[in-house]
C-alpha cells in the first residue's frame, strides 16, 4: 500500500512539473511571438537618435517624440494615398477571389467530370508552385497585356489566391446535403438562383475564413505590387519602404510608426472575424 501511494504521489508531482514546464515552453513561444510587435509599437513614440542607441527601452521623458513620428511618418509618405490603394486593392481582390472561387468551388464538387478533378488537382497543385519561380515571365505577361494598374492586379491576386480557396470551398460544399439543392430546383430555381439563395448563405463560414487569409495577404503584400504597379500607386508596404532616404538614411521613427498604422486596420478586421476561423478552416480542410 506505503509502495502504491509513493507511486502515485510521485506520478501527480511528475504530472504538475510537466504542466509548469509546457507553461513555460508556451509563454516563452507567446513572448517571442509578440515581442517584436510590442518593440516597434513602444519604439514608434520614441525619437529616432533614441531608437538606434537603446531600441528595447521604454520611452521615458528624455527619449519620448509624442506623436511626432506618426505625423512626420504620414506627411513623408503620403500615408492617407497609400491607404487608399490598399484598402482598394485589397477589398477589390479579396471580394473577386471569395465570389469567384466559391462558384468553381461549388461547380466542381456537384459536377462530376474528368475535367473537374483535372481542375481541381490544378489548382491543388498551384499552391505548391513557389512565386519566384513564375516571378519574371509573371511581369512579361502583365506589360504585354497592360495588367500594371490597381484593376490589373486584382485579376493577378485572383490567380495566386485561387488555388487555396477553391480548394477550402471544394472541402465545405462536400458537406452540404444535395438535398438543399434538390428541393430548391423541384421549386424552379436556376443553378446561379441556387447558388446565391441556397448555397452562399451556406457558406458564410468558409467564406469569412477565405476572406480573412486573402485580405491578410493581401495588405501585407509587398512583392507583388512593387513588381506590377511599381511606385505610381503605392500600396502602404511600398510606402514604408520609401522612408529610407539617400546613402541608406533611414527615419526609423517615421517607420516605427507608419508600421503601427498599417497593422491596426488588419488587427482589428482579424479580432472581428476570428470565432468564423477555426471552423471554417476545419470544415474546408477536413470535412469530405
Amino acid at each position: 500500500m506505503r509502495c502504491k501511494k509513493l507511486r502515485f504521489g510521485r506520478s501527480r508531482i511528475a504530472k504538475r512539473l510537466l504542466n509548469k514546464l509546457l507553461l513555460i515552453i508556451m509563454i516563452s513561444v507567446v513572448g517571442s511571438f509578440m515581442a517584436p510587435i510590442f518593440i516597434v509599437l513602444f519604439n514608434s513614440f520614441k525619437s529616432k537618435f533614441h531608437i538606434s542607441t537603446s531600441p528595447f527601452k521604454l520611452p521615458n521623458r528624455e527619449t519620448f517624440a509624442g506623436l511626432g513620428n506618426y505625423i512626420t511618418g504620414i506627411s513623408k509618405s503620403s500615408y492617407m494615398n497609400a491607404f487608399g490603394w490598399s484598402l482598394f486593392i485589397t477589398v477589390l481582390s479579396s471580394l473577386t477571389i471569395v465570389l469567384l472561387t466559391a462558384m468553381t468551388g461549388w461547380f466542381i464538387t456537384r459536377v462530376k467530370s474528368r475535367l473537374n478533378s483535372f481542375l481541381y488537382y490544378v489548382f491543388a497543385f498551384s499552391m505548391i508552385v513557389p512565386f519566384q519561380m513564375v516571378m519574371y515571365t509573371m511581369t512579361k505577361v502583365v506589360n504585354v497585356l497592360h495588367l500594371d494598374n490597381p484593376l490589373g492586379i486584382v485579376a493577378i491576386y485572383l490567380g495566386f489566391g485561387s488555388g487555396l480557396s477553391v480548394f477550402m470551398y471544394c472541402g465545405f460544399v462536400k458537406s452540404i446535403p444535395h438535398e438543399l439543392e434538390e428541393a430548391a430546383m423541384i421549386d424552379g430555381c436556376s443553378p446561379l438562383q441556387t447558388f446565391f439563395i441556397i448555397v452562399v448563405p451556406v457558406l458564410k463560414p468558409i467564406s469569412v475564413t477565405v476572406a480573412i487569409l486573402n485580405v491578410m495577404w493581401i495588405w501585407n503584400d509587398y512583392l507583388l505590387p512593387y513588381l506590377v504597379i511599381g511606385t505610381e500607386y503605392r500600396t502602404i508596404p511600398i510606402a514604408v519602404q520609401y522612408l529610407k532616404g539617400g546613402y541608406g538614411s533611414i527615419d526609423m521613427g517615421a517607420m516605427m510608426a507608419l508600421l503601427v498604422l498599417s497593422v491596426i486596420p488588419i488587427v482589428i478586421f482579424y479580432l472581428a472575424c476570428q470565432k468564423y476561423i477555426i471552423e471554417g478552416v476545419v470544415a474546408g480542410a477536413v470535412k469530405g
